[in-house]
């Protein structure tokens, strides 16, 4: 008996190499970057918790919350000139303002965000028996609320930044990023302020751990099962693990900061180190997600066709959508 000609139909092929090249040239950004991320994040969160720490009177919280917005963001500034090369690069990057670009309106808030966390976090410190120091103390206040206004800008501009690249694992995540980086910070800057400040004036920074944790662990989940073939890069080699490891971490802190953290200074500690851990090990995760995803060709190649034939069906209309013309003109007569 012969083989029936359905049989005989050649499979869809499978796209797995580009002439065994790549198509996009893998970023040549290193370590700094994703630290740079982290330390954003956790300064921006900070600047918002001290700032509520400072109108419920919390001066503990808010000592943590001020100087740790600007440590993080000195830390970052530190690796984003490391990144760059040279410290005038970072200069040269404020010769324009593009509304457009997402690096640009990051930088621009940069500068608009750092003065108010300094001048905040001087006031600390500083002894005040000079004059201007006791002037620096009393404008603090408006200092820090000038600096967050621009705290979830810091927060969230380089998950925008980053999807509006075309790695492809960084650019098809581009409607969760911004989440996943939120709710990173919130949990990184409450882990923080867990660490610093005593347990009995903690209580917000344990509210913005747990929230921000939870939201960074939906996030992220809801972004893995959205991504389509790119998904690969966020689920396997060392991403699959930071991120793994990110998700213990941040969920561990999570919980010891609903459960235990009020109880006991310990607790509270290792579930603040727990949540920085975590929100770094995303970071670092979603980094390294991109830049495996462009050493790959069918991350390019694969999504680009899919799209072209989504495109093509709708130009001439698909068997679905003619079903539909034909049984709505049945429905009229």
């Amino acid at each position: 008996m012969g083989r029936r000609r359905d049989d005989e139909v050649v499979p869809e092929a499978e796209f797995r190499s580009y002439h065994g090249r790549q198509v996009l040239q893998t970023p040549a950004w290193e370590w700094p970057v994703p630290a740079y991320l982290f330390a954003g994040g956790v300064s921006a969160g900070s600047t918002l918790l001290a700032l509520g720490a400072d109108l419920t009177g919390r001066p503990a919280l808010r000592r943590a919350g001020r100087l740790g917005a600007l440590v993080s963001l000195g830390a970052g500034t530190v690796f984003l000139v490391a990144d760059l090369g040279r410290p005038e690069r970072f200069l040269h990057m404020l010769r324009v303002a593009k509304p457009t670009s997402p690096m640009s309106v990051g930088t621009w808030a940069l500068v608009a965000y750092g003065p108010g966390v300094a001048a905040a976090a001087a006031a600390e410190v500083l002894p005040g028996r000079w004059w201007w120091s006791r002037l620096l103390k009393r404008s603090a206040r408006p200092a820090a609320a000038s600096s967050a206004v621009f705290a979830p800008a810091i927060a969230s501009y380089t998950a925008v930044l980053l999807s509006q690249t075309a790695v492809p694992a960084w650019h098809e995540a581009h409607p969760h990023l911004p989440f996943v980086f939120t709710g990173s910070a919130a949990a990184a800057s409450g882990g923080l302020g867990m660490v610093f400040a005593p347990v009995g004036e903690a209580g917000p920074a344990r509210a913005f751990a747990v929230l921000g944790g939870l939201g960074e662990l939906a996030a992220s989940r809801v972004m893995e099962r959205r991504l389509g073939l790119v998904r690969e890069a966020y689920t396997t080699g060392g991403a699959h693990r930071l991120r793994r490891w990110s998700e213990v971490l941040t969920a561990g802190g999570v919980l010891g900061a609903a459960l235990g953290a009020r109880r006991g200074r310990v607790v509270a500690v290792l579930s603040g180190l727990a949540l920085l851990a975590g929100s770094a090990l995303q970071r670092f995760g979603v980094f390294e997600a991109g830049v495996a995803s462009t050493k790959d060709p069918k991350y390019v190649v694969v999504p680009q066709r899919e799209r072209a034939e989504r495109r093509e069906r709708a130009g001439r209309g698909s068997p679905d959508d003619a079903g539909v013309v034909r049984e709505a003109a049945r429905q009229a007569e």
